[in-house]
């Protein structure tokens, strides 16, 4: 991936995993690239002739086979993103119910409206 593009984001958490993205989501393949030009890139300018001490963007890691080999990767990604987005309501609805807390639930509760 670009890592000196503006949209470029990488996090490591404490079990050392490392996240690596693209804050528009515009990188299917992440994290081993960027779409050839992108149409949203941006060299980050904060970076621009700035010496980097030990908090470096750990390396990317190997690319597994397949990445790369067409738009398969992106469709999948794709329907992935249906699949959890369509999940998120239902489970939500769910949790209400168990917690009988249905809509404004605890705020209704704390606040007297409704």
């Amino acid at each position: 991936m670009r890592e000196e593009c503006k949209f470029f984001e990488s996090r490591t958490y404490d079990d050392g995993e490392t996240v690596r993205k693209c804050e528009l989501d515009l990188a299917p393949e992440a994290p081993w690239r960027c779409p050839d030009n992108c149409p949203r890139y941006e060299r980050r300018l904060a970076d621009v002739n700035w010496a980097h001490g030990s908090l470096i963007t750990p390396p990317t890691p190997e690319e597994p086979p397949g990445v790369g080999n067409g738009d398969d990767v992106a469709a999948l990604l794709d329907e992935a993103e249906d699949i959890v987005n369509e999940a998120g309501p239902r489970i939500k609805a769910e949790v209400d119910a168990e917690q009988g807390t249905g809509r404004g639930g605890r705020w209704k509760r704390w606040f007297g409206r409704g």
